[in-house]
């Protein structure tokens, strides 16, 4: 047998799944599936470790990997290491974990993150003479909420045909604030996303005049309705110059992470299949989604933290 064949000690995890199921398949069918895996041991190991006395980290390891599992499954199944890590310390039912402890439990439980495709949608583009100024030329750092939004359009194939969904996304707090999902790419698609941002805003009591918002040279986003839409509320549009995806990458990110999150995870049949499941999806992204570039913060968090301390201020 070479040495990368050889059962590994066995441990508390592997041990629980085995008694787990023992009793339907018997130890012994088990071990010879798990040889072929990260988890593999001997049968020898295993009776030998359920001989012992249970230790103390043995046991806590249990309680970890309990609530590594749970966290994991209200999240998605999205979270790796140092998302889980941040998570299950956010969680507090285990104390204080440390991160090495984390990716440990989480290999030996076979608990991994999503991995996202690097793919860009393709719309048509207005004309670069009949576009704003590109403000944010390609920076996008940001000091408050409601200083610069971006905006992107994606697609999900469906059993009946393809589905669009607009995003509107807060580059300070990473807050999805207005979105819409429809089976056509007319200009009310993105229209009705920017609608419900500015609604949004409006009924929280914040100000948006000046805010720029930015886009690429979709025709939605230059659509007579949508610029109007924007002007009326003294937004100041922008629109990426050079015409790559670097120049809206913000917008970009978040439709690659909506898309390993969920989409690439179901077969759709049709639009009403996934307009519930996006706003089930946006809710939990901006409540619960713990994010790396805001400290391990949720949007929420981040954007209600901001305004506790302008009121303050």
């Amino acid at each position: 047998m070479s040495i990368a064949a050889q059962p590994r000690p066995p441990t508390p995890v592997i041990v629980a799944f085995i008694d787990d199921n023992r009793k339907e398949f018997g130890v012994e069918p088990i071990v010879r599936v798990l040889a072929s895996t990260p988890a593999r041991i001997a049968t020898s190991s295993y009776y030998a470790f359920k001989s012992r006395p249970t230790s103390a980290r043995a046991i806590r390891d249990v309680k970890i990997v309990a609530a590594l599992r749970r966290i994991h499954a209200e999240n998605y199944s999205c979270y790796g290491v140092r998302k889980m890590w941040h998570a299950i310390n956010r969680d507090g039912s285990c104390g204080r974990v440390a991160r090495c402890t984390v990716e440990r439990l989480m290999r030996e439980a076979s608990l991994d993150g999503v991995r996202r495709k690097r793919k860009k949608p393709s719309t048509r583009s207005a004309d670069a003479a009949d576009c704003p100024t590109d403000l944010v030329d390609r920076v996008f750092g940001v000091l408050a909420p409601n200083q610069l939004w971006v905006a992107d359009i994606t697609y999900i194939p469906t059993a009946l045909g393809w589905v669009y969904t607009a995003f509107v996304l807060d580059v300070y707090s990473r807050q999805i604030v207005g979105w819409q999902v429809t089976n056509h790419l007319r200009q009310s698609l993105a229209t009705d996303a920017v609608t419900m941002a500015l609604a949004a805003r409006r009924r929280a009591g914040e100000s948006v005049a000046g805010l720029v918002h930015h886009s690429d040279r979709g025709v939605q986003y230059r659509a007579v309705h949508y610029t109007d839409t924007l002007a009326d509320s003294e937004v100041v549009a922008s629109v990426g110059s050079r015409g790559d995806s670097y120049d809206n990458a913000m917008a970009e990110a978040l439709n690659s992470v909506y898309k390993a999150e969920l989409i690439d995870r179901h077969h759709w049949d049709g639009l009403i299949d996934v307009m519930a499941a996006t706003a089930q999806w946006v809710g939990w992204y901006n409540s619960a989604r713990l994010h790396s570039q805001i400290g391990y913060r949720t949007p929420d968090e981040a954007h209600s933290q901001l305004a506790v301390m302008a009121a303050a201020g």
